[in-house]
């Protein structure tokens, strides 16, 4: 059974072989966008290099560590619906809750930004609405951690948000 590294290269490889032929219209004086040459240059170099099986550890060590994962964004986004987050909250727009960009944007230097987050969505702690009165906040709708962790990744993989 292949690997993942092995699989990783096979792609690349594979990738490399399907953008090959621009290499041959690049010496008959047409230009192929800068994106395809720039990738079947790259690599051609990482396939006659030894190179390749070390940027593959590397891309699979970075991937499984910590926040670099990326979180399953349909999961995250269909257990938010079914907790009711989007009723205060919005992706990109504050509604009765900030923005779900914004909160990332405040927890995201903090280095325990997802404790705190995981804390948030699972304790009912009292939140302040804008008019003033407070309420429990809503629990996340999972006994699941690892699906909490899921969503919370999500949450703090968001870009772009405004610090409030």
């Amino acid at each position: 059974m292949p690997t993942l590294l092995d699989k990783l290269i096979a792609y690349v490889t594979l990738r490399a072989d399907a953008v090959a032929p621009n290499r041959t219209a690049l010496r008959n004086g047409r230009r192929p966008a800068a994106k395809v040459f720039s990738l079947v240059f790259y690599v051609d170099f990482l396939r006659h290099s030894r190179t390749l099986p070390l940027l593959a550890a590397a891309f699979v060590t970075v991937g499984a560590s910590g926040r670099v994962a990326a979180a399953d964004a349909v999961a995250a986004q269909d257990l938010a619906k079914a907790s009711g987050c989007f009723k205060c909250h919005g992706v990109d727009k504050k509604k009765d809750g900030p923005a779900l960009r914004d909160a990332a944007a405040k927890f995201k230097p903090h280095a325990d930004a997802e404790d705190k987050l995981v804390y948030h969505v699972t304790s009912g702690e009292r939140v302040k609405f804008p008019d003033g009165h407070e309420e429990d906040h809503k629990k996340v709708k999972t006994n699941d951690p690892k699906q909490t962790k899921n969503l919370v990744e999500w949450i703090l993989s968001l870009e772009g948000g405004t610090t409030y």
